[in-house]
């Protein structure tokens, strides 16, 4: 009969501890509004409520900091209406307003930083060897490999005590065949079986569970090695059935899509009321004194699920025939002196912030390419059109990372795409804000974007 286990406190006690610093703050900060008991009913059952519609309280042992951060940015902003939606209700507010929103950032930095120390105690903890959970696989295949990487991260708390299947080897993790796993599984009080889906028949999988449910241990089926499995897929139930999704965006998501977009706009309206306000007339003077034509050039690249858009960027070229085709090499004659020092600074990319304000591009994402590029690469670029599954951006993870600029070798697309389906495949938005001071940095140095 297994044990209570004491990450069967985790829960409770983060519970307590929380609900203590929410409690200790409005009491020490706000005495006036703490007397009040309906006040204190409020701010502790909203806590509990929302925390639950949220399924913000959880047990993962894989869970990590930064792993599901998205919940804490909600919770915060939930809890944040909820507080301050009690002074609209009751018309009664002992402190400003500005006040009352320090006392709350307050609880939300004393949340956090309860946070930081949960995850810095618990890696600790686990890596003295508490807070562990004994497994075994059943069956042997190429997955093994990459799961023992996982059983084997001092971090997360496995204990992995070998392997068992009917063909023998010489491993030191080898413990028998398959039908002495049941022995050794309750004498040495293995919490979890590994079961190499492959490797076994319905029959057997079904009495395997059997044996689990009634000995109070958790099974869990790796599924047949296709080889096809990539880090972005996740399973969806439909009814009683699992149906694996091999490509999981983050941007799928409303609350990402909406964090995006509001970050979009906030930042392409500093930018443009900022600099484009004022850079745009000095551009102008300076683009016509120089060659004639117009002060934007605009192209049609194609953004999110393939769309055509029109792209702009102050002109750095004198007019072409091939502007639509041919792209911008090193030394090309067409590049104009002003567009010589605009394109080394990147300011012939601030037009897109107008793109960016209209919906039609991101911040950050993968670049847009020319509508005869695409048609090329989609043809001769394994998984290329993947890139357009999020919006086009500005700049990008393959931008920082070196592989901007003009096409000379089949590897520089190849990598490029690469890093935009990573990008694409774990976004987030301090991945986004790492990539804009980045391409900061990189402008500042004077790095030449020639695409």
């Amino acid at each position: 009969m297994k044990n209570f286990k004491n990450s069967d406190w985790i829960i409770p006690v983060s519970i307590a501890v929380h609900l203590f610093i929410i409690n200790s703050f409005l009491y020490f900060l706000t005495p006036e509004t703490y007397t009040n008991v309906y006040y204190i009913l409020h701010y502790n059952i909203s806590w509990l409520l929302i925390t639950y519609g949220l399924s913000y309280y959880t047990r993962k042992r894989k869970e990590g900091f930064f792993t599901n951060i998205h919940k804490v940015i909600q919770l915060y902003l939930i809890y944040g209406l909820a507080y301050f939606a009690l002074f609209g209700i009751t018309g009664r507010i002992y402190k400003s307003l500005e006040q009352q929103l320090f006392i709350y950032l307050m609880i939300c930095v004393a949340l956090t930083a309860y946070r930081v120390v949960f995850f810095w105690l618990r890696r600790k903890y686990r890596m003295w060897g508490g807070n562990s959970v004994k497994v075994v696989v059943l069956g042997r295949d190429k997955n093994l490999k990459k799961i023992r990487k996982v059983f084997d991260d001092s971090e997360l708390g496995y204990r992995y005590m070998g392997y068992f299947d009917d063909k023998k080897s010489k491993s030191p993790t080898f413990l028998g065949p398959v039908m002495d796993c049941f022995l050794y599984i309750l004498e040495n009080d293995i919490d979890e079986i590994y079961c190499v889906a492959s490797k076994f028949n319905s029959k057997e999988l079904r009495n395997l569970i059997d044996f689990a449910d009634n000995n109070l241990i958790r099974v869990k089926i790796i599924p047949d090695n296709k080889e096809i499995y990539s880090r972005g897929m996740f399973i969806e139930l439909y009814e009683t059935v699992p149906v694996l999704n091999l490509r999981r965006v983050p941007l799928d998501t409303l609350f990402a899509r909406v964090v995006k977009r509001t970050f979009d706009l906030f930042f392409s309206s500093l930018v443009i009321l900022g600099i484009l306000s004022w850079l745009t007339p000095l551009m102008y003077i300076l683009i016509k004194l120089e060659s004639p034509g117009n002060l934007y050039f605009k192209q049609k690249r194609h953004g999110l699920k393939r769309k055509t858009f029109w792209c702009y960027k102050f002109r750095s070229m004198a007019p072409s025939d091939d502007a639509d085709s041919k792209m911008a090499t090193k030394g090309d004659m067409r590049v104009t002196r002003v567009g010589r020092i605009i394109r080394k600074t990147s300011i012939d990319e601030l037009p897109q912030f107008i793109n960016v304000f209209l919906g039609e591009m991101s911040v950050v994402g993968p670049r847009p390419h020319m509508e005869s590029h695409t048609h090329d690469y989609e043809v001769s670029v394994d998984k290329y059109l993947v890139r357009h599954f999020v919006k086009p951006g500005i700049t990008g993870l393959a931008q920082i990372r070196g592989y901007r600029g003009e096409i000379t070798e089949k590897k520089d697309i190849l990598n490029r795409t690469k890093l935009d389906i990573f990008y694409v495949e774990k976004w987030t938005l301090k991945l986004d804000i790492k990539i804009i001071v980045q391409t900061v940095i990189n402008a500042v140095r004077g790095e030449e974007n020639a695409y």
